[in-house]
């Protein structure tokens, strides 16, 4: 299974990164930053939050009836500036993932990709019903069904990137200090200085099913 970063790579992945910086007036660049480190972070959090039978519970709910139909029609999506409502869904599965936590993880990621936090936060609007509409088409293809079968595909889709570098920074970040706590270790190795308790705190608040 090719990865969520082989697929940034690929020519959908070009026309993904084109759409979204048009839509967000960010820099193709930038915007691409962004994403290749923002969707494996999300990715990560829905499948910690899958190791649950109520979070992969959850998880299969909101895939359910998504076949990646979005995916087939980028063009539509991004002419004429991307739809409010996609971005309320965008904002709404942020929610869900990130929870109180989404404004402190949208800040490192900028920091990380040297673009604001407001920008960070209007990119990743649009870029998450995208990855649903990836992950319901791998979903569907696979026929997903069970807790087990959903943990599979979300870490077949974080570790089948042959980007090493990427994956191997990924790896260092998403909890280097063994608490469950992703954001925390994020903020510290991106920018230095020990973390604190109660700071940005853990990425892993109820998705779907608080």
């Amino acid at each position: 299974m090719a990865g969520i970063l082989d697929l940034l790579n690929s020519d959908l992945g070009k026309n993904i990164i084109s759409g979204v910086s048009g839509s967000t007036g960010t820099d193709q660049d930038k915007t691409s930053s962004v994403l290749t480190i923002a969707l494996p972070v999300l990715m990560k959090a829905m499948e910690r939050n899958a190791s649950t039978p109520e979070g992969a519970a959850g998880l299969m709910g909101a895939l359910s009836g998504n076949n990646g139909s979005i995916l087939d029609n980028l063009g539509g999506l991004f002419d004429g500036g991307v739809d409010d409502s996609v971005k309320n869904d965008g904002a709404k599965i942020l929610g869900h993932v990130l929870g109180s936590k989404q404004q402190g993880v949208e800040q490192v990621i900028g920091q990380k990709a040297g673009v604001d936090a407001g920008s960070v936060a209007n990119i990743l609007k649009v870029a998450a019903p995208i990855l649903m509409g990836v992950l319901g088409k791998q979903a569907s293809q696979n026929n997903v069904s069970s807790q087990s079968d959903i943990s599979g595909l979300l870490g077949g889709l974080l570790g089948g990137s042959d980007a090493s570098n990427e994956q191997n920074f990924l790896e260092k970040i998403l909890d280097a200090d063994g608490d469950g706590s992703v954001v925390d270790d994020v903020a510290g190795m991106l920018l230095g200085g020990d973390k604190k308790e109660g700071g940005i705190g853990s990425l892993l608040g109820g998705m779907f099913g608080k």
